[in-house]
């Protein structure tokens, strides 16, 4: 990983996408939904603060745990000062996230267990298809395996 300086206040956003690992669509992406900010230097082009490594390094975390980035946008906005997220904020956001993220663990455990039955049946919309005709639903309406619009 390249290495910044310290006397390096802000970075390109080259630097920025090499340090971060993230590519430089994705942090112009962030830029847009108000993620991270940059300032125009006289020529046009983004400087970033040192202190973008760690907004991103924060927002990637969090997407790898399957947060939504508006969700982070949210978290963001709550700091003070518009201050960078620190050890403290993560151990608190992700305490909160954590429930969300238990159910949707269990939803997809649920789903993946379902999808054992789908495998045996073959068809997905016989009498009883746990993913596309959950509680056969459809089959209170009509009969066969065929569904229409």
């Amino acid at each position: 990983m390249p290495q910044i300086p310290l006397k390096v206040h802000e970075l390109t956003v080259g630097q920025l996408a090499a340090r971060s690992g993230v590519a430089v669509s994705a942090l112009h992406f962030y830029e847009a939904k108000g993620l991270i900010t940059s300032r125009r230097t006289s020529g046009n082009q983004r400087r970033y603060s040192r202190d973008a490594l760690r907004r991103v390094a924060f927002i990637r975390a969090s997407q790898r745990v399957g947060i939504p980035l508006a969700v982070i946008g949210e978290a963001f906005a709550k700091l003070p000062d518009g201050r960078t997220p620190n050890r403290a904020d993560w151990a608190r956001l992700s305490e909160g996230w954590r429930t969300d993220l238990d159910e949707r663990i269990a939803r997809l455990a649920s789903l993946r267990d379902r999808l054992d039955s789908c495998i045996g049946c073959g068809c997905l919309s016989l009498d009883s298809c746990a993913l596309s005709n959950p509680e056969d639903r459809i089959g209170e309406r009509v009969d066969g395996s065929l569904l229409s619009g």
